[in-house]
């Protein structure tokens, strides 16, 4: 039996996960990573208070010890910041993965290793298969919440202490599990919102540290149709908020490209046949393993562009922490600065960075 910090969100999912690993024989605490209170009054909800809270009730419910852990410097240092910097530069990264390899898996899990503890646990969909080996990280069971994409770019020593105690459950069964426990969280909605922004929209929070660069709205043909209040705002394949009305019935614009240079937001219709919008080839950079590293050259895989995508078959020829990945079909919107996770079946090998999309 171990010593594991349960990172407890105030959501049904950690709480389970405590509750599990307690009727384990394992000696339990809960703690709430504070990294964010929405202190510039963002317009949209960011619960952070009732978070604490429901965290502490799930948490007395147990019986089990609670803290509140406050790394938000470090937070804002090693998350928000390359955020806004990408946005910033053109690219669209990605906080909740970033948030798992520096904040959960890196300083949170520091923080307890330094305080006697033997693992972290959280509430992910994700299973951590160990074996005489060495260990395995697979997609969660359930495949409509399986969440190994967003561990991407956790490192393999950082799984080595890491627990997810629901990795075998579907979403159902956590729920029934929250009532067999007496949570009092049990039928909490599920959160919607950026890691750690809660349930505010990206462009109002942009909007609070990125100052609004108006251009022009471009056809591929290069005739112009509008005007966007800054290229940060859009990303590769969006389809809302571009407000220029199409020409075509029943179709509506999409982005399919940003120039940096002319500040033009490039748009087209969503058609296999439009120039930027589909890719079968990319460059990846800033790999990182959830197990060995794989070995220079070309490798068969799956390649998950984004969360709640398939992860269609791909060559990977890996040059050191740089590669090219090559899927067998075209991919919709393959957009760099976003996070690609690489499979082998439902085994995660790691994943990389969008860096190029050719």
């Amino acid at each position: 039996m171990a010593k594991i910090l349960v990172g407890m969100s105030g959501g049904v999912d950690s709480s389970v996960a405590a509750g599990l690993l307690c009727e384990q024989g394992h000696e339990v605490e809960g703690a709430y990573l504070k990294n964010w209170i929405n202190e510039e009054k963002i317009a949209g909800h960011c619960p952070w208070e009732e978070d604490i809270e429901d965290a502490r009730a799930a948490a007395a419910a147990l019986g089990l010890p609670f803290q509140v852990v406050n790394m938000m410097q470090d937070y804002r240092e090693r998350v928000v910041n390359y955020l806004l910097a990408g946005y910033e530069s053109g690219v669209t990264p990605n906080p909740d993965v970033m948030c798992n390899r520096e904040m959960k898996f890196g300083l949170f899990r520091q923080w307890a290793l330094a305080r006697g503890f033997e693992g972290v646990a959280t509430g992910h969909y994700a299973r951590l298969c160990r074996h005489q080996g060495g260990f395995e990280v697979r997609r969660g069971a359930d495949p409509h919440k399986d969440q190994s994409y967003f561990l991407a770019l956790v490192r393999e020593e950082q799984f080595r202490d890491a627990w997810f105690p629901l990795g075998e459950l579907h979403k159902p069964e956590v729920r029934a599990e929250a009532e067999r426990l007496g949570l009092p969280n049990a039928r909490k909605k599920d959160s919607q919102g950026i890691c750690f922004i809660g349930e505010v929209r990206m462009s109002d929070f942009l909007r609070n540290y990125v100052p609004d660069r108006p251009g022009k709205i471009v056809t591929i043909q290069g005739q112009e149709v509008g005007e966007h209040p800054g290229l940060h705002l859009f990303t590769l394949g969006q389809r809302k908020g571009i407000r220029v009305p199409s020409n075509r019935d029943q179709m509506a614009y999409v982005v399919v490209g940003k120039n940096g240079q002319r500040n033009e937001l490039v748009i087209g219709f969503d058609e296999p046949s439009t120039p930027g919008l589909y890719a079968r080839e990319c460059l990846l950079t800033g790999f990182s393993w959830a197990g060995p590293s794989l070995a220079l050259g070309r490798h068969r895989l799956r390649a998950q562009p984004r969360y709640r995508n398939p992860a269609p078959e791909a060559t990977l020829e890996l040059e050191g922490d740089r590669g090219v990945l090559r899927y067998r079909e075209p991919q919709r919107a393959l957009t760099p600065g976003q996070i690609c996770a690489l499979y082998e079946g439902d085994r995660l090998l790691g994943g990389a960075t969008f860096a190029e999309i050719r």
